[in-house]
């Protein structure tokens, strides 16, 4: 018996000795661990943020395996979670046979947009405009014209960031050279830093000096090696501009965490359906504070933030790796 079906099998025997706990919501987090100070993380902070406002407890889960996707999705069904917050593209087979199993259950989706249950409210994000946004500053930033991108697992998802990155760069150079490297094709790689700081390495040996890490766990091994090497980093989803001050340019925000903090503070009023975050719903943009103002000219900033609002606006129209399985600027 693992640890995980140790504690949901616990988990399920108090809530269904306890009226008062049925109602509890419970978060799954992918593969990685909430500490992956990228993606998982920012769902944690979310829900901490929800729990400190309200006193209320939730339930939840660190997977450690694909095999315990749907375990864990049913344990808490069972327990009376509700709603119940997944991670990750990967939940999407397991929800939506569990969904369907569960229909007076709430389920909220993280990163899932195309599932046809009635009961999942699923959030996917703009991620290619944020992306542009960050490719830009990438682009100002570079003295050698040439910038990198390490994505995490090879799926549209990441080719969805590196897409809207490269495009962002050839706006401010159209002569850049953009390098993209994967850290492989198995959920492990969201979690290889070893391998992360490879391939930083691999992309400085090429002319690098600009390398944004989309790859969630693995990205603390680029971030790392990046200031080690003396050349800048860009950090995804959570700020990361923390772990380097001074060497991370900027992080490309993805506000998980708004959406799970949301997703929490709806309660019964939970709405389900489909919702995109972009530039113009704030789900997507990126990060100033004190580790990382002094490497941000004004002249950056304001080139960035105009592009954002034609982004709004629609003057600007940053291409979708989705649209056709393609990317304008970068051949992956």
């Amino acid at each position: 018996m693992t640890l995980m079906t140790k504690f949901l099998g616990a988990a399920a025997a108090v809530a269904l000795s306890a009226g008062a706990a049925l109602a509890e919501p419970a978060l799954i987090f992918d593969l990685g661990g909430k500490f992956d100070k990228s993606f998982n993380e920012a769902a944690h902070n979310g829900a901490q943020r929800w729990q400190e406002e309200t006193g209320l407890n939730y339930r939840e889960i660190e997977l450690q395996s694909e095999a315990q996707r749907e375990q864990a999705l049913r344990r808490f069904a069972e327990a009376g979670s509700n709603p119940i917050i997944t991670m990750g593209f990967a939940m999407a087979d397991p929800l939506s046979s569990v969904a369907a199993d569960y229909p007076d259950t709430n389920f909220v989706a993280i990163d899932v947009t195309w599932l046809e249950n009635p009961n999942i409210r699923q959030i996917g994000f703009a991620e290619h405009e944020g992306s542009y946004l960050v490719g830009m500053l990438a682009a100002m930033a570079s003295k050698s014209g040439t910038v990198g991108f390490i994505g995490g697992m090879d799926i549209p998802l990441i080719r969805h960031f590196g897409c809207g990155y490269a495009q962002g760069a050839k706006a401010v150079n159209a002569d850049a050279t953009v390098i993209a490297n994967m850290t492989g094709t198995t959920p492990a790689a969201w979690n290889d830093p070893v391998k992360g700081s490879e391939l930083t390495k691999a992309q400085i040996s090429q002319g690098a000096d600009v390398v944004y890490a989309a790859a969630g766990g693995t990205g603390v091994g680029v971030l790392q090696t990046a200031a080690d090497e003396n050349i800048l980093s860009i950090g995804v989803d959570s700020n990361q501009n923390h772990l380097h001050p001074g060497k991370v340019l900027t992080s490309m925000l993805k506000r998980v965490d708004v959406a799970v903090y949301d997703a929490l503070a709806a309660g019964d009023d939970l709405e389900t359906g489909v919702f995109t975050l972009g530039l113009a719903e704030e789900g997507v943009g990126y990060a100033l504070d004190d580790n990382n103002g002094p490497l941000i000219t004004d002249e950056m900033k304001a080139a960035v933030d105009e592009a954002r609002q034609k982004i709004i606006d629609g003057e600007i129209e940053v291409t979708s790796y989705y649209a056709n399985d393609s990317c304008p600027a970068l051949d992956f």
